[in-house]
């Protein structure tokens, strides 16, 4: 029986993307602190905003279950699956993610918060 509803489920999913997605652009920065790109300013810069805009809404999210009684815990990680445990409100629920959808979403929230995101406000 499932007890989180969908808004729930839809902040606990943020809750195991977002992480995910600031440990990729980490990575891509430190590639870009040590490429030779020649003008790589602009695009430190535009990672890090990236960043600390990820993280302002990862704040909203953990405070937003922190109050509603919602965690989420990575169980273990297997070749092409990961398990997590989400508990809502004293309900349990076990949930495996496939890896690659894993690593699919994190791309398509990579491109939501490096430029879709402000196509979206031209229109």
């Amino acid at each position: 029986m499932r007890y989180i509803p969908e808004k729930e489920k839809d902040v606990i999913e943020k809750a195991i993307y977002l992480p995910m997605l600031l440990t990729v652009l980490d990575k891509d920065l430190k590639v870009f602190n040590k490429s030779d790109v020649k003008l790589k300013a602009p695009y430190i810069a535009w990672i890090e905003e990236t960043m600390i805009d990820i993280q302002k809404e990862l704040s909203v999210i953990k405070r937003y279950m922190k109050q509603h009684q919602i965690k989420v815990e990575k169980v273990k990680t297997e070749e092409t699956f990961t398990q997590y445990l989400f508990i809502y409100k004293g309900y349990e629920e076990s949930h495996r993610y496939f890896n690659p959808r894993l690593r699919n979403r994190t791309e398509e929230l990579m491109r939501y918060y490096l430029y879709e995101r402000f196509q979206d406000s031209k229109e």
